[in-house]
């Protein structure tokens, strides 16, 4: 049984060696992907900067055709400030007056690396840049692709972008809500609703005016994109054959058509109901109605109750009748400010008649009320189907007058500049490395410079595997429990079956050796040379001691036939013979055991 717990012990000792092995192979692993990281980064041909974590950082550069970039990297050129007032708002908070600031991100900091950062609470902000050229939607697809961190979480407010309508009067400097866009993509979040936006202006063609059309909601959670402090990738494609997707860290959360998973739809229907029909006033619309020729039994009695008392009921034995079950509180005071006048009479508050704590109940009994057998309440009519059923009345149907069909929409209004119009009850709001083009390579290999290198620091400052326990716990109190009973099984096991169990007297006794000092082969033969002498005396003193009774015994039978006596001395000597030969099979068995045993025990032999 010890044996089988000691390779236990052993195996806990190899599994618990494996795994740090395999922790700091994961290190290591970690440090080789920095390394292979840098190499690819430097490919780009810009100033370098290096991290604390040994990676160099490099602006990303675009690899093929872009509308619009933008890395903050730099000395912040080209971005406006709004100077105009928001519309329908309390002049004190009308003014986009929120301050905007580059700078490196608080945790997991590139060095190097910087972004816009949204800086003022519980005011309104918009800055806008000019596209480095339009974006007409024709035959290529829009790829809008950008970083958001919420540095500080999250309460309420949004992070999403607007790409602003082409137009001859467009004026940067005042950029505000109402400012003609295109699109708006981006997070934004209020209370505890998550959203990713994507909502685009369509125009009537009938009318000339536009309405906004929103994506459905993404059906993942998105909850962690907003409060977990990393930097996200958020990035929208609309493809020429009238489809979208939305990407969070190059995953596809969303996806559709922009003809038929847009709210409204960009289509109205062929038809509407005519709002000047109106139901006619003999519509029967009760698919059930109570049966005419139903009549009450004579029997039914309506004037029953519901609950009677149990007649059969007893009174507990130890009633109290005369005790109330409240009583004044004899160690209450009559405040010291108490005006009898201005307040009335003092009365001392009600407390539990303490009697009544071990009594079945205090004051009168009264006996407990029981369901009705007779009772049925009032009687009503079965239901039958209705033979006028007619079916729910709707209006009828006419040609919609205000029918269009625009089988393209991805033929959106053109594109010029971008902005952020923004309200938010937190600051720090990180935005970085923005690019609008048409080939996914390109945003892809954009996102790699970027936002690879920010996850790729995010991932090498990953707090370890207790701390992330700890802060689980810190969320939800009640892993405490699971993590001590997870803890405590494996020590419980580990004393219960490794710890050596207390020797007793008799396990001494047993594993005590019968020698204590070195003896020889010479002696060890001796001694059982001796002991068998012994044995073979004893036997010749037994046979005599049987021929003895055999002469008392028979003395009468002096006739015993002489070949039986000479039998019996043969066989007494095959008998010996026997047993001489058994001793000398004994005394090489017991040779080869002396060998095993002075083995064991390590004796010295000659």
């Amino acid at each position: 049984m010890h044996f089988q717990w000691d390779w236990l012990c052993l195996g806990v000792l190899i599994i618990g060696s494996v795994t740090a092995e395999i922790e700091n192979e994961e290190i290591l692993g970690a440090d080789v992907e920095v390394e292979d990281f840098d190499k690819q980064s430097q490919e780009a041909d810009v100033d370098e900067d290096e991290s604390s974590l040994g990676i160099v950082y490099q602006t990303p550069k675009p690899t093929g055709e872009v509308y619009f970039t933008e890395t903050f990297d730099g000395v912040l050129t080209g971005w406006i400030l709004s100077k105009t007032k928001k519309e329908d708002t309390d002049d004190n908070i009308a003014k986009y007056d929120g301050r905007w600031e580059v700078e490196e991100l608080k945790e997991n900091t590139v060095r190097g690396d910087r972004g816009l950062v949204l800086k003022s609470v519980a005011k309104h902000h918009a800055i806008s840049t000019m596209l480095t050229k339009a974006f007409i939607f024709d035959n290529k697809p829009l790829i809008v692709q950008y970083e958001v961190n919420f540095q500080e979480g999250i309460d309420c407010g949004g992070a999403y972008i607007k790409l602003l309508s082409s137009s001859n009067d467009l004026n940067l400097e005042y950029f505000f809500d109402k400012t003609p866009y295109t699109i708006m993509f981006g997070p934004d979040k209020c209370g505890e609703d998550y959203k990713l936006h994507f909502i685009f202006r369509h125009k009537n063609p009938k009318t000339g005016e536009y309405d906004e059309k929103h994506a459905k909601r993404p059906d993942v959670d998105l909850k962690k994109f907003y409060l977990d402090k990393k930097t996200h990738l958020y990035t929208l494609v609309l493809k020429p054959d009238d489809t979208f997707e939305m990407l969070i860290d190059q995953t596809v959360v969303s996806k559709g058509s922009l003809l038929e998973d847009m709210v409204p739809p960009v289509n109205p229907p062929r038809e509407i109901e005519d709002p000047a029909d109106k139901k006619p006033d003999d519509w029967d619309e009760r698919p059930k109605i109570p049966d005419p020729n139903a009549v009450k039994p004579d029997d039914w009695d309506e004037d029953e109750p519901s609950k009677i008392e149990d007649l059969d009921a007893v009174k507990p034995k130890g009633w109290l009748d005369d005790e109330p079950q409240y009583v004044p509180d004899p160690n209450a005071k009559k405040p010291k400010d108490w005006d009898e006048e201005m307040d009335g009479e003092w009365e001392a508050p009600q407390i539990p008649n303490p009697k009544c704590e071990t009594a079945p109940g205090c004051g009168i009994w009264v006996r407990p009320m029981k369901n009705n057998p007779k009772y049925k309440g009032k009687w009503k009519a079965p239901m039958i189907d209705n033979p006028n059923y007619q079916g729910i009345w709707s209006p009828r149907k006419i040609p919609n007058p205000d029918y269009f069909e625009d089988s393209h929409p991805f033929e959106m209004t053109a594109v010029s500049a971008i902005g952020l119009e923004l309200w938010s009850m937190t600051s720090d709001i990180y935005f970085d490395n923005f690019i609008i083009c048409s080939e996914k390579e390109v945003a892809d290999r954009w996102a790699a410079d970027g936002w690879g290198l920010k996850k790729l620091v995010a991932s090498a400052n990953e707090p370890g595997m207790f701390s992330q326990l700890v802060t689980a716990a810190e969320d939800h109190p009640w892993l405490w429990v699971l993590y001590v009973l997870t803890l405590a099984l494996p020590i419980g096991l580990g004393v219960l079956f490794c710890w050596p169990a207390k020797k007793t007297d008799e396990d001494i006794e047993f594993k005590k050796p019968a020698i204590s000092k070195a003896i020889t082969k010479g002696e060890i033969k001796q001694d059982r040379e001796e002991l068998e002498d012994d044995e073979i005396d004893l036997e010749e003193e037994k046979d005599n001691e049987d021929i003895v009774e055999d002469e008392d015994e028979g003395e009468g039978v002096e006739d015993i036939d002489e070949e039986e006596e000479n039998g019996v001395a043969d066989g007494g000597q095959e008998e010996g013979d026997k047993s001489n030969k058994s001793g000398s099979e004994d005394e090489m068995k017991e040779d080869d055991e002396i060998d095993s045993f002075t083995a064991g025990y390590g004796l010295w032999q000659y």
